[in-house]
C-alpha cells in the first residue's frame, strides 16, 4: 500500500476548529427504522490535524499507490469533476490492498484535490475528520486518504449507481427516470442520513445537501457524500453557528443566506428543495426554463398546497405510478421543509417518520427497485461505453461559496 511521506501536520487544535465525535454504530441496517444509532460516545473536544490524520479507522495511502490504482489518473477513469477536483475509478486487491488490474479486485473511488481550486486543505481535512468517525448505512464510507507533499486525496467506497442528480436530470443515456417508489426510497434513505447527523449524539450540520451529493449503491440505497462544508452544530445555550455563507445556489436556506446563522433547520430546507426536485424532475435552478420558472421553489410553492394544481409540479414521467393522496402528502412534506421561517420546518427525524408512514401505507408503489413502471427503449449515446456498460457518474465533488 505504501507509506505516507512528507505529511504536513500542524498539531495545534486551534488551526482546525474541528471537534471529535467518536461516533460509532453497530453497523446494522436501519432502513426499516428511524435514524437512531447505538453505542455513541461523543466528547466535543477540539482535535488537532495530527489527531485527525491518525484515526485508526482510516488507511493512509501513498500518492504512488493511488497513481497506480487509477492508472495514472487516466481521463477515461474519471467519474466526476467539480470545485474540489476530480473523482477517479480505481481497483485494489480486497485482501492485500495492492493496486489491481481494471476489472479485478475491489472498485474504489479516489477524489483528488485540484491544487488550483478554491477549496483547499481545510475542507479536505474536514471530510477526513467527519467521515473518519461517522458510521451509518446512509453515509458514504471513507476508506482512507493521502497527504503527501502538495497532494491531497480521499479514498471512498465505490457507489455503482452514481449520483441522484444524474438519475433525475440526465437524458438520452443509460440513466433512466427513477420510478416514484424508488424516488421515495431514496428520499427516505437520505433523510435518515441527515437525521443521524442532527441527532443529539452527533450534532453535525451537513450544509451542502443537494442531488449531486446523494450517491446510490447497487440497490438504490442513498448515501450522503462530500462533507467538506460540514460544521459542528451549536452547543450549550447557543441557537446557531455563525459562519461564512457557503453552499450551492438554490439549496441554501433564506435565513442562512441573510445572516450566516447556521442550524440543523438549514439542512431541512435543503432537503425540501431536493424532495421537490424528485417530485418534479426539475432542477432547483434552471435558466433554460421559461421566465418565472427559473427558481423551482418560487415557481412550485403556490401549487404544492392545492390538490387541484399539484399535477402542474409533478414529473410527467411518473404518470400512473402514484396515487394523488401519496403525491399530496409528499408535496405537503416538501412545503413544510421549505417554510420561510426555520421554526416552522420539521426536524429531520419527523421527516423520516412521515416518509416511513408514506412507504408503510403502500402508497409508494409495490416494488421500490423498479426503475420505471413502463419498459423503455435504451438508446446509446455518444457517452456510452462500447461494451454496453455505463459508468457511474459522481457528484461535482464540492460546493461553491455563495458569497466571498
Amino acid at each position: 500500500m505504501g507509506i505516507c511521506l512528507s505529511a504536513r501536520i500542524n498539531e495545534s487544535p486551534s488551526n482546525t476548529g474541528l471537534s471529535s465525535k467518536y461516533v460509532s454504530s453497530d453497523g446494522k441496517d436501519t432502513s426499516s427504522t428511524s435514524s437512531k444509532a447505538s453505542s455513541f460516545s461523543a466528547p466535543l473536544t477540539p482535535r488537532s490535524e495530527g489527531e485527525i490524520l491518525q484515526s485508526p479507522n482510516l488507511k493512509c495511502f501513498s500518492f504512488a499507490y493511488l497513481k497506480m490504482a487509477t492508472r495514472n489518473f487516466r481521463p477515461d477513469s474519471v467519474l466526476g469533476e467539480g470545485g474540489f477536483g476530480s473523482v477517479f475509478k480505481a481497483w485494489i486487491d480486497e485482501n492485500s490492498l495492492a493496486a489491481a488490474k481494471p476489472g479485478t479486485g475491489t472498485v474504489i473511488a479516489v477524489k483528488r484535490l485540484n491544487q488550483d481550486g478554491f477549496q483547499g486543505h481545510r475542507e479536505w481535512l474536514a471530510e477526513v475528520n467527519y467521515l473518519g468517525q461517522l458510521y451509518h448505512p446512509h453515509i458514504v464510507k471513507l476508506i482512507g486518504y493521502c497527504l503527501e507533499d502538495e497532494h491531497r486525496l480521499l479514498v471512498y467506497e465505490f457507489m455503482p449507481r452514481g449520483s441522484l442528480e444524474n438519475h433525475l436530470f440526465r437524458r438520452g443515456t443509460y440513466f433512466q427516470p427513477l420510478s416514484w417508489s424508488l424516488r421515495m426510497k431514496v428520499a427516505l434513505g437520505a433523510a435518515k442520513g441527515l437525521a443521524f447527523l442532527h441527532s443529539a449524539e452527533t450534532k453535525v450540520i451537513y450544509r451542502d445537501f443537494k442531488t449531486s451529493n446523494v450517491l446510490l449503491d447497487s440497490n438504490y440505497n442513498a448515501k450522503l457524500s462530500d462533507f467538506g462544508l460540514a460544521k459542528d452544530g451549536p452547543t450549550g445555550d447557543k441557537s446557531h453557528v455563525s459562519t461564512r455563507v457557503m453552499g450551492t445556489y438554490g439549496y441554501a436556506a433564506p435565513e442562512y443566506l441573510a445572516t450566516g446563522h447556521l442550524t440543523a433547520r438549514s439542512d431541512v430546507y435543503s432537503f425540501g428543495v431536493v424532495l421537490l426536485e424528485m417530485l418534479s424532475g426539475r432542477r432547483a435552478v434552471d435558466k433554460n426554463r421559461p421566465s418565472g420558472e427559473h427558481n423551482l421553489v418560487e415557481w412550485a410553492k403556490p401549487y404544492l398546497a392545492n390538490k387541484r394544481k399539484i399535477f402542474r409540479v409533478l414529473d410527467n414521467r411518473l404518470e400512473g405510478q402514484y396515487s394523488m393522496e401519496a403525491a399530496f402528502k409528499a408535496a405537503a412534506l416538501a412545503l413544510r421543509c421549505l417554510s420561510a421561517e426555520a421554526k416552522f420546518r420539521p426536524r429531520m427525524n419527523e421527516v423520516v417518520t412521515a416518509l416511513e408512514q408514506l412507504q408503510d401505507s403502500g402508497e409508494c408503489g409495490s416494488n421500490p427497485n423498479n426503475i420505471s413502471s413502463k419498459p423503455r427503449i435504451r438508446r446509446r449515446s455518444t457517452g456510452d461505453t462500447s461494451n454496453g456498460r455505463s459508468t457511474a457518474a459522481y457528484p461535482r465533488p464540492s460546493a461553491s461559496p455563495l458569497y466571498a
